[in-house]
């Protein structure tokens, strides 16, 4: 029984731990695990549906659960873990809340923190030694010329979300696509990778359109018949396309777009089929256990920012547990190499690409409701891992830490 419960936590368990851990009662040894994150500000208005919700504990959640299940398991062969969640407000001192961490040396910190939060925690002199586990962001330049040699990015890059798509939609052969994109700068990023993708797997671009709509609308009394009316417009192009591929990172229009365009189209990419590292509604590969302990610990459901933190916690934890490894620059070493694997429902083993650090994983391509498919794509083949089929393979990296 002993056997099967410690096989438990070096599978399903992890902790994110600082450099020491303290031995407790009776031989007990705590660790303490560091989730430090930023209270962005959050527009409500900005939902598009009133089924959303913006929980305060997002992303959190998701370490609380894993450091509970931890417990409920290490409590067995002498392991306490203790989270440790440090929030900067918004427009609060990132940098001191950073180095009171470091006051004592590196670390191991699960970073809930955007891209520029998150290189200049990575770039605090003190942080150099530290690895810092990146459970939010999915920035393809943070994966290559923003790469930084202690930092690990857990969630899906946008390159490796279109490459998702793409693979799925060529293997349909719906290989004509209408590009469609917002006015912001992250909206031009993933157009790009579009644009990228399509050219990697034989698609061809036959149209594109920047578009900017104000959603101000949406709640009026007749709100639904500007949307009904403006839609159209915006998808009416010269020429015959297959399918409508959305950038709208904002979420400024690309909701409305399904059952509203000019074409009988389907709708792929920020909204519509979308490509992400979780849903609510994926239940394969033991996943549905997954949704249903966290629905009963947290009392709502699990998003890809909460598996996020789940998973950071996770890898952390497989790094202490099973390789033994309590020190930021020996885990650093572990986290790249062979040796590494993390089990996290998707199938199978996952562990990170020594030139990005980057975790290779399979994708999720969902609807709100159900699983239609998940990448890498059958018959998409690689050298090495099919995995790394999605995003940027090394010899089109631009992050020179091989």
């Amino acid at each position: 029984m002993l056997g099967l419960l410690a096989l438990v936590v070096l599978t399903s368990a992890s902790v994110a731990c600082p450099v020491r851990a303290a031995t407790g009662r009776a031989g007990v040894r705590t660790f303490s695990i560091v989730l430090l994150r930023k209270r962005y500000h959050f527009n409500p208005e900005t939902l598009p549906s009133l089924l959303e919700s913006h929980p305060a504990n997002l992303g959190v959640a998701g370490a609380e659960e894993a450091t509970f299940e931890l417990n409920t398991a290490g409590k067995f062969i002498g392991w306490d873990f203790k989270l440790d969640v440090v929030t900067v407000p918004d427009g609060g001192n990132l940098v001191a809340a950073a180095q009171k961490l470091l006051a004592h040396g590196p670390r191991v910190i699960i970073a809930d923190l955007k891209a520029n939060d998150l290189l200049t925690l990575a770039d605090l002199p003190a942080a150099k030694q530290s690895v810092i586990l990146d459970m939010r962001t999915i920035d393809d330049s943070l994966r290559q010329q923003e790469c930084r040699a202690n930092v690990f990015h857990l969630l899906p890059s946008q390159a490796m979300r279109t490459d998702a798509l793409a693979q799925y939609l060529v293997l349909k052969r719906w290989t004509r696509w209408f590009i469609i994109q917002g006015p912001t700068p992250q909206d031009a990023v993933y157009a790009a990778d579009i644009r990228r993708s399509a050219m990697r797997y034989g698609a061809h671009v036959v149209a594109q359109k920047i578009y900017n709509y104000n959603p101000g609308s949406r709640r009026s009394d007749t709100g639904y018949q500007q949307i009904q009316t403006q839609m159209p417009l915006a998808t009416e192009v010269n020429g015959d396309y297959d399918v409508i591929f959305v950038a709208d990172e904002t979420d400024l229009f690309g909701d409305y777009l399904s059952y509203n365009t000019f074409a009988a189209r389907p709708v792929v990419g920020t909204q519509g089929l979308v490509a992400t590292a979780w849903s609510p509604a994926y239940q394969e590969y033991a996943a549905l256990q997954m949704q249903q302990r966290f629905d009963l610990f947290a009392h709502r459901r699990m998003t890809e920012l909460d598996y996020g933190g789940w998973l950071a916690v996770r890898i952390v934890g497989n790094a202490v547990m099973r390789g033994n490894i309590t020190s930021p620059i020996p885990m650093r070493k572990y986290l790249r190499s062979k040796d590494f694997l993390v089990q996290s429902y998707k199938g199978q083993g996952l562990n990170f690409r020594r030139w990005d650090q980057q975790l290779r994983q399979p994708v999720l391509l969902m609807t709100p409701l159900m699983t239609v498919s998940i990448s890498p794509q059958h018959g998409f083949l690689h050298p090495g891992y099919t995995t790394d089929t999605l995003g940027f393979d090394k010899p089109e990296t631009k992050c020179n830490l091989h």
